[in-house]
């Protein structure tokens, strides 16, 4: 899905014997979760405003912002696009090189979702002890802490398929793989006990909790650092696979993927939004406001993308998958105002 819109011929503008004017069209790059609603606010911003279409690359939220925060000027991206919340490291590195107003923009939720081969096992129903018991580097066996030795999802939950573990997870780079770790593999190492026996066992409560995100290296679970759609492939080739989406994009892959429960819930727009789904989050992507008014259309198209029209509850975000942030007026009134972060509210 990483996706280059069409874009004015001319990205460059032309340069005066004084000054470099800036190129004409917005560029953004990063989490490939907010990829498909950033490219279709970028056509719809292109075909219903003076503007040319912005370009929309993906590569992963780490990605996006470490492009972002490479300096100020036109060789450099105008907004980050990210599945999880800027960290203090990468504002502190945007500093360094001069990125120091940064306006950040919640555009809504969306949940993570765990979805398998249509005809494949009946991977129906899934809580984080599951999927750590599945694919955690180490993990609790008859009172000791030992490699994982699981090799079919029934030999720890007999309500599960008797089918080989192949796990499919978002790469490092990826912002999902952040909320993945925190929300499944964390949860997941402390209900089994395995975090418990870990510090009983002399690490300190720091080692441990690296430790419960440690995935297994034997080839039972594999990082994308692609997006959505290689995982989608590497299911397609795989009967047992069980892939880690975005639920957008898996309720656009309906004919293709089921999705299973985490912890009794069914992943909907309904439950993220009230929060009874435990895998969601919320999205965002960030503005360089040092490029506003300097790169046309740039503010132009933040106030658009998070328009009611656009990003409300009856807008096409939210017929793609996006469940609309209940503050949005806040955000609108946000962007209007360029209120930077680390700004009195």
């Amino acid at each position: 899905m990483s996706v280059k819109l069409s874009v004015s011929a001319l990205a460059i503008a032309a340069v005066s014997a004084t000054a470099a004017a800036a190129r004409d069209n917005v560029q953004v790059a990063g989490s490939s979760t907010v990829l498909p609603y950033a490219s279709i606010v970028a056509e719809a911003f292109g075909d219903n405003t003076d503007f040319p279409t912005p370009v929309v690359e993906s590569g992963g939220s780490s990605s996006g912002l470490k492009r972002f925060c490479e300096g100020v000027g036109e060789n450099t991206i105008d907004i980050a696009n990210a599945s999880r919340a800027i960290r203090e490291s990468e504002i502190a590195a945007c500093a360094e090189n001069g990125v120091t107003d940064i306006i950040e923009v919640r555009i809504g939720y969306d949940g993570i979702v765990f979805a398998s081969q249509q005809s494949g096992p009946a991977f129906t129903a899934f809580t984080p002890t599951d999927i750590f018991n599945a694919i955690g580097a180490k993990v609790l066996k008859d009172g000791q802490i030992v490699d994982n030795p699981h090799t079919s999802w029934s030999e720890f939950n007999a309500d599960l398929p008797d089918a080989e573990i192949a796990m499919f997870i978002p790469g490092t780079k990826h912002g999902t793989r952040e909320v993945f770790e925190e929300k499944v593999l964390l949860i997941g190492c402390e209900e089994t006990g395995a975090m418990k026996a870990m510090i009983d066992g002399g690490m300190s409560e720091d080692d441990a909790e690296d430790a419960c995100l440690d995935v297994r290296q034997d080839g039972k679970s594999v990082d994308i650092d692609g997006d959505y759609t290689e995982t989608l492939a590497r299911i397609d080739a795989n009967t047992n696979g069980i892939g880690v989406f975005g639920l957008a994009f898996y309720e656009n892959n309906t004919d293709k993927l089921k999705v299973a429960t985490m912890s009794g819930v069914e992943p909907t727009t309904a439950t993220i939004a009230s929060g009874e789904y435990p895998v969601s989050r919320p999205l965002f992507f960030y503005v360089k406001k040092a490029h506003i008014g300097v790169i046309p259309g740039l503010k132009e198209y933040a106030e658009f993308f998070i328009s009611d029209d656009l990003a409300g509850p009856n807008g096409p975000l939210a017929q793609y998958g996006l469940v609309s942030d209940p503050e949005l007026a806040k955000t609108q009134q946000m962007v209007a105002d360029e209120k930077v972060m680390g700004a009195d509210m």
